[in-house]
């Protein structure tokens, strides 16, 4: 490798963690982003013009064409996708990474048998890179609605024996205990199915959870790649994806105050869970107009906002944002309260704020707003539920119980906006709607919402 590739793919990798440590921040993950894409850039051309092998003049036509229809398949996605969809693009972009990893172990399989080194690296890359791919489809199944749980007989002790199978019968490829064609394809297909039956039965609720553990593996697969490969870029890479993917994983089982093994054994938020754990549904509840809800708002000093998937849903970001300024051009004092697993995905409430230029410190995290609750006059909570739900505090038999949640009802009013008064994503009916101090304002977000501001600005 020349020196000058050397130094190319050291720029790359600094950018890369230079835009890893800025996607830590709304205000900084846009340039960090594109930080990071410029260094994956200097990395591919680097690669092109400047590795060590020969290339003939139609491969690269064939790898210009490539990535050129692959980058305008991307951007084209991306620039269309909507917001309430982020997660799945998230999750199927994921799966073409593990995807990749899996291709290239088929490809380098042939040239590398006989070295227990270079064999034990590509199978890992099959393996992996399968699990991720077919996991990451059925997560983006999943989340757009497509695809409910399946739960097999003993699903645990099937996706067990299966995991070691696959294991078992790599290591005997590696050790030369065979090295038919036939075989690798055979270990391709079981890796694919253990992909699909470990998200199956996973409940919907944990997606957010599994994506991010998807993300960590397809880092891990790349990681592997450099190796096989000798590319340090791909490497570092790989460890910084896989790395991250697993830290925030761990981050979300605890903003859920769940163990990783009870995410992947114990299928919280699926239909068996919806069908038995309905919460305690006693009182009644009491519905309000917009018109009540504008006269609290208009007369109070703190409001905070909670924002939820159902904000997303209907679209309504930017009309929650009208209704920030015109409370505080009213003098009231206004932000918002984000749990880390609200929306569908880390950092969700935080993107869909940032496109309608919500401020940035407006956005308070959950251990920060939650001391503030008890001074603050009214919360008003549009689409979230579970993550506002006082089960998670005072049922033990809950299936979110000791869940750290938003502490909404210390305040001294609350309004919910919802459309119906369905359980939400973890399957389980809410004890704040049936708060003394809470008004259901049901409708659909967006158009509640104008309503709200219409009414504020006629005061």
């Amino acid at each position: 490798m020349s020196i000058t590739l050397s130094i190319i793919y050291l720029i790359s990798t600094i950018t890369f963690v230079i835009g890893l440590k800025m996607l830590g921040h709304p205000e900084t993950a846009k340039k960090g982003n594109f930080i990071a894409a410029v260094g994956m850039v200097l990395a591919i051309i680097g690669t092109i013009f400047l590795h060590d092998f020969t290339v003939s003049n139609i491969n690269y036509i064939l790898i210009g064409a490539a990535l050129f229809v692959g980058s305008l398949i991307g951007w084209l996605i991306a620039m269309k996708v909507e917001m309430t969809k982020m997660p799945e693009l998230v999750s199927l972009f994921n799966g073409f990474g593990g995807a990749s990893a899996m291709l290239i172990g088929l490809v380098e399989y042939g040239n590398n048998s006989g070295d227990i080194a270079q064999t034990s690296t590509v199978i890992a890359a099959i393996i992996i890179g399968s699990i991720t791919f077919s996991g990451s489809l059925v997560a983006f199944g999943k989340l757009n609605g497509s695809l409910k749980d399946i739960r097999l007989p003993k699903y645990n002790l099937i996706n067990n024996v299966l995991f070691l199978g696959l294991v078992a019968f790599g290591a005997y490829i590696v050790m030369g205990g065979a090295s038919s064609t036939l075989l690798i394809y055979a270990l391709l297909f079981a890796s694919l199915i253990y992909g699909l039956l470990f998200v199956f039965p996973i409940g919907g609720a944990d997606m957010p959870v599994v994506i991010s553990l998807l993300n960590s593996l397809t880092g891990i697969a790349a990681a592997i790649t450099g190796v096989l490969y000798g590319n340090m870029v791909m490497l570092v890479g790989g460890i910084l994806v896989g790395s991250a993917g697993l830290i925030l994983t761990f981050v979300m089982c605890e903003g859920m105050n769940r163990s990783l093994s009870n995410v992947i054994f114990g299928a919280f938020g699926g239909d068996a869970v919806v069908a038995g754990a309905t919460g305690k549904t006693g009182g009644t509840i009491k519905k309000t107009t917009a018109s009540d809800s504008a006269v609290l708002l208009n007369y109070a000093n703190k409001v905070v906002i909670v924002p939820g998937y159902g904000l997303a849903v209907a679209q309504a970001q930017h009309v929650i944002h009208e209704l920030e300024q015109v409370l505080t051009e009213k003098g009231v004092d206004v932000s918002y309260a984000i749990h880390p697993v609200a929306g569908r995905m880390p950092g969700h409430m935080n993107v869909l704020l940032a496109e309608s230029n919500v401020d940035y410190d407006k956005l308070i995290e959950m251990d920060d707003i939650n001391p503030q609750f008890p001074n603050t006059d009214v919360v008003l909570v549009v689409g979230a539920n579970d993550v506002v739900n006082p089960a998670a505090h005072n049922d033990p038999s809950s299936p979110i119980y000791g869940m750290p949640i938003l502490d909404v009802e210390n305040s001294k009013h609350i309004i919910v906006n919802k459309r119906t008064m369905n359980a939400g994503y973890a399957g389980i009916q809410n004890e704040l709607f049936f708060n003394t101090k809470t008004s259901m304002l049901f409708g659909d977000a967006k158009s509640a919402l104008t309503e709200l501001v219409s009414e504020l600005k006629n005061m």
